[in-house]
């Protein structure tokens, strides 16, 4: 999110070529890909705040490497370093929230999660873009650094230990709590859901920018925006989601982002030179469908793993969210052609593929919906047996 709006400073600055500063900034998706693969085995053999600690550090010192990079080849590997520990970040915050909320308060705790990512669009590219503007393309790695001590310390001093999944039985073999978390049915059934979830959002998004400017006739002045309204949009619709989920039900929610998705999808990518305002509501309109449908998934597949199994689950699928996301890019760019003056063609195509992807994903998260549902029904009846045998 940060690096791709400086390309137009670092490519200058570093006398690199727009190919370089493309490996540069894929090469952290795909170094957090493979780290969270990597880790996967051990995630669930340690109290998770200690997990999320020790990869943060790494994330902060990854991030430092990145603002003292004075050469290519130099922020090439420091982007690997950050890359590298930032994949564990995210999953371990994923399975410390999942251990801490119940599955009936996860919509709501997934909700200011997206508006968090939502207000560091909104906040964090214009800040960026402004520091390094002043003083240097480096400047916001080094805000990034100084607000991840802040962060640190609150995690140290605030957030309690995480190791109830602890006195679970434990894999003592690394390797095989990887396998055995890879070859479940039942999650299998999720890692494809989030791999879909990822790829059909990722073919648009690398490319939006230049059919909104080329395609639709929207100056790259008014770009800002654009995605000022929609970040705040997003920012606030994500706890009203939240709460959706959590009030009607998270399929139901997940159910209407389809259907939102998909019809402003099809207009989304079909527009041609229309005013600032229509494309300002039909964009804000899409986040509501895609952020309905990333808050209630999150929320409903979070139930699906064990409580033993969290922490490597979660690394999976943080992995395939990344890798997705990366290949998703790569066949986007196999599809649309730039002509001459700019324009995109076959941007419908890519709209029409993530068509395809957002029923398929709800086709398996109803089977999702039925395990989860059916697992925590279980749950609450022998529960309730152990209340009743224990008054006896």
């Amino acid at each position: 999110m940060l690096l791709a709006p400086l390309g137009a400073l670092v490519v200058p600055a570093l006398h690199i070529t727009p190919e370089q500063f493309g490996r540069v900034v894929s090469a952290y998706a795909f170094a957090a890909g493979v780290s969270g693969i990597l880790a996967a085995g051990f995630a669930d053999r340690f109290d998770r705040k200690k997990l999320l600690l020790i990869f943060y550090s790494g994330f902060m010192l990854g991030t430092l490497f990145c603002a003292l990079a004075h050469t290519y080849t130099l922020l090439l590997l420091a982007r690997m370093v950050t890359g590298m520990f930032a994949g564990v970040v995210g999953a371990a915050s994923m399975a410390i929230v999942t251990d801490l909320f119940p599955l009936s308060m996860r919509g709501r705790v997934m909700g200011f999660i997206q508006s968090a990512f939502a207000a560091s669009t909104v906040l964090g590219l214009p800040l960026s873009l402004y520091l390094s503007s002043h003083w240097g393309w480096n400047a916001p790695f080094f805000l990034i650094v100084v607000v991840c001590t802040v962060v640190g310390g609150a995690i140290i001093g605030r957030l309690r230990p995480v190791n109830a999944h602890l006195a679970l039985r434990q894999d003592k073999n690394p390797l095989h709590h990887l396998l055995h978390t890879l070859t479940t049915r039942s999650y299998l059934i999720g890692f494809i859901t989030t791999a879909l979830l990822t790829m059909g959002g990722f073919m648009l998004m690398p490319y939006s920018t230049l059919f909104v400017v080329h395609n639709v006739g929207i100056s790259i002045e008014m770009l800002s925006v654009v995605y000022l309204i929609t970040g705040l949009v997003s920012a606030v619709m994500g706890p009203l989601l939240g709460r959706a989920s959590d009030t009607f039900g998270k399929f139901r929610v997940f159910a209407f982002g389809c259907a939102m998705t998909i019809v402003m999808v099809l207009i989304y990518t079909r527009l041609s030179n229309v005013p600032l305002w229509t494309l300002i509501t039909v964009s804000a309109l899409l986040q509501v469908g895609i952020f309905s449908r990333i808050i209630s998934s999150s929320a409903l597949m979070s139930g699906l793993p064990k409580p033993s199994d969290r922490g490597a689950y979660m690394s999976i699928s943080s992995s395939l969210q990344q890798m997705s996301g990366g290949l998703a890019a790569m066949l986007g760019g196999m599809v649309v052609v730039q002509t001459g003056d700019g324009r995109l063609l076959h941007f419908d195509v890519l709209g029409d593929i993530l068509v395809f992807t957002t029923l398929a994903s709800f086709v398996l998260m109803y089977f999702v919906n039925r395990q989860v549902m059916g697992a925590a029904a279980a749950a609450s009846s022998q529960a309730l047996e152990n209340k009743v045998s224990q008054e006896l």
